[in-house]
């Protein structure tokens, strides 16, 4: 009897042995939503390998394919956030305060605040519980920034899920983020911020003049000395583009204009008062594409009844959600960004709110993925449901950004991910991996 058991369960073993893992998945008889293209009304999207196989209204899954039944599921290209911090460290200072801070600068040579070298893709923790948060809005791929200081460093595009960095790593570094921050005061330059904007003015005359140098050594080295390594140079040269910071429409004005003088691509990022006529003159004709803030003005919670908020600032409350739809309506490329918004629901509230105010709804998709893609050079791989296109992607019960919609899975890479609710009495979101 023990015997005729042994072989049993080697049998079964052998049975089971002999039926491989499905190497395909197939979501069958769902609405999809290209976004390149038209939508789909009922088709299917079949993943292999990591990409998109096939879709389109006739496809049939493949045999080896896990098939998940699509009925009353929307498909869409997974989220993309334009500029995030997830997944990048806190400042090291043992308390996750502000950072200790750094000698005093006497000028431009000193490099203050510029750490223009930093990688995103080399600093990145898979761990952050904010790429889970993330997954449960539908994300899936972030645009991710240091942004600590001047020149805070090189963004990388990276999956929002994966065991070590190295697997999250899309692109290693899509460019420079600047942002006009001004030293204390006493604690030396710049301090002001004609004094920021002369700084870096005066690191990109510096990184010309480096390059000269450096292609002069090249083509003859013999009597010249050896030109001196500069890794904030380096690390400025290297970025394929620079991010510049504009809110107010002078600001928009002001910023366009220094990035055609640095003679660099341009991405702006704030844009609160991109409702403004005069904001949308000074970008007409620029090919300057812009990133939306999500994280719309608003009363702080704990302000004083008896402060009264000036005309600007009740303005930029009831006209900042409407920079979406205005840029929109101005043919200006824009994408959205969640600038520090962490949940799920409040990411999907601030689009929500975009959407309330005049965007319309195919308009706010294409703002969190084909949109940002495109600005980063990444859309032939990233933003819409193509044939060989990266599987990334958010399946829905209901349309993105309504209330009662559930995220019921994301594809990163093509593995499935299945968000979970939050716990009772608490604000994280956990996720649950699968294959």
């Amino acid at each position: 009897m023990i015997k005729n058991l042994l072989v049993a369960v080697f049998l079964f073993g052998a049975i089971a042995a002999a039926q491989p893992e499905p190497t395909a998945v197939a979501i069958r008889n769902a609405k999809i939503v290209t976004v390149s293209g038209a939508v789909i009304n009922k088709g299917a999207v079949v993943v292999r390998g990591g990409l998109i196989e096939s879709v389109g209204e006739n496809v049939t899954p493949p045999a080896d394919a896990m098939v998940i039944e699509g009925e009353g599921l929307t498909v869409y290209p997974g989220l993309i956030d334009a500029l995030s911090t997830w997944g990048i460290p806190a400042p090291a200072n043992g308390g996750g305060g502000a950072a200790p801070p750094e000698p005093r600068a006497w000028g431009p040579e000193d490099r203050p605040q510029t750490t223009s070298w930093i990688k995103a893709a080399d600093i990145i923790q898979p761990n952050d519980r904010r790429f889970e948060a993330a997954q449960a809005a539908g994300f899936t791929t972030a645009a991710v920034f240091p942004t600590r200081g001047i020149f805070g460093g090189q963004g990388s595009l990276v999956n929002v899920a994966g065991q070590k960095s190295a697997d999250m790593v899309l692109v290693p570094s899509l460019g420079q983020y600047i942002a006009m921050h001004t030293s204390p005061f006493g604690a030396g330059f710049p301090s002001a911020l004609m004094g920021v904007i002369s700084y870096v003015r005066q690191i990109y005359l510096d990184a010309d003049h480096y390059m000269a140098v450096r292609a002069a050594y090249d083509r003859d080295p013999r009597g010249m000395k050896h030109p001196e390594y500069d890794r904030a140079l380096e690390g400025v040269i290297e970025s394929k583009r620079i991010l510049l910071p504009a809110n107010r429409w002078v600001e928009i004005e002001r910023m366009v204009r220094f990035g055609e003088e640095l003679k660099q691509p341009t991405i702006l990022y704030g844009m609160r008062e991109a409702y403004d006529p005069r904001s949308i003159d000074h970008l007409k004709g620029k090919n300057t594409p812009v990133l939306v803030s999500l994280k719309w003005p608003d009363a702080p919670r704990d302000a004083d009844p008896d402060d009264v908020d000036s005309l600007r600032v009740l303005e930029d409350r009831a006209k900042a959600p409407t920079a979406p739809a205005v840029l929109k309506q101005a043919g200006i490329q824009f994408a959205f960004y969640s600038d520090g918004i962490e949940q799920a629901r409040d990411l999907t509230r601030a689009v929500k709110k975009a959407i309330d105010n005049g965007l319309s709804r195919d308009a706010a998709v294409r703002a969190l993925t084909l949109s940002p893609a495109e600005i980063y050079g990444v859309a032939d791989r990233l933003g819409s449901i193509e044939k060989g296109k990266i599987a990334n992607l958010v399946v829905t019960r209901g349309e993105l950004f309504d209330d009662r919609t559930k995220v019921e899975m994301v594809f990163i890479d093509g593995v499935k991910h299945t968000p979970a609710p939050p716990p009772a009495g608490r604000g994280g979101i956990a996720t649950e991996n699968r294959k």
